[in-house]
């Protein structure tokens, strides 16, 4: 049974949410990045993206390898891999921006943009997890993030195409299939 669960594609904008008076897409809400400089998922605006929430010292962190791998790969052809580092699942990313950086690179070789240690599930639940988590996977289960490196694939345009829970490999067939259904162009 696949794990993914395949969105149409509509000829509409992404969806919002309207706050303050204001729409607002996944796009316009602002993170920090690593370094702790101001952004936002905006700034990769029209390549097709999977969202990770990672952690070091996790059962699943060698997914690292394939997730770079992705990136490497398809990043030419308008792809890229974000991580969002999260201490919420057995206290597994404990370190500071500069130890979550260093760990990557030195491991892993991570070369994808890497985003502020946030929470994915909670009260204290970050605005673009707030969005992901409303997004059913394959089975039609919608709500919190199970574990580390749950992934969801953005089209484009910012809407979501498919949810991925953690033990799903990025290199997994069904992931790929998805990355190459949505790709831009």
């Amino acid at each position: 049974m696949s794990s993914v669960r395949r969105w149409p594609r509509l000829a509409v904008k992404p969806p919002t949410r309207e706050r303050y008076g204001v729409h607002v897409s996944i796009y316009d809400i602002p993170v920090k990045t690593l370094a702790g400089d101001d952004s936002s998922l905006g700034d990769l605006a029209g390549k097709t993206l999977l969202v990770v929430n990672v952690a070091s010292k996790c059962g699943l962190t060698p997914q690292y390898t394939a997730l770079e791998a992705l990136h490497s790969r398809l990043a030419g052809r308008g792809f890229a891999v974000v991580g969002f580092p999260c201490n919420q699942f057995g206290g597994q990313e404990p370190g500071t921006a500069e130890e979550i950086a260093e760990f990557c690179s030195a491991t892993y070789g991570v070369t994808f943009p890497m985003f502020e240690k946030i929470e994915v599930n909670g009260p204290g639940r970050h605005p673009v997890y707030t969005e992901l988590t409303a997004v059913p996977d394959a089975g039609g289960e919608a709500g919190d993030i199970q574990w580390n490196f749950e992934k969801f694939l953005l089209r484009p345009d910012g809407t979501v195409a498919a949810r991925f829970r953690p033990r799903t490999a990025p290199d997994d067939p069904s992931v790929l299939a998805a990355i190459e259904e949505n790709l831009p162009g």
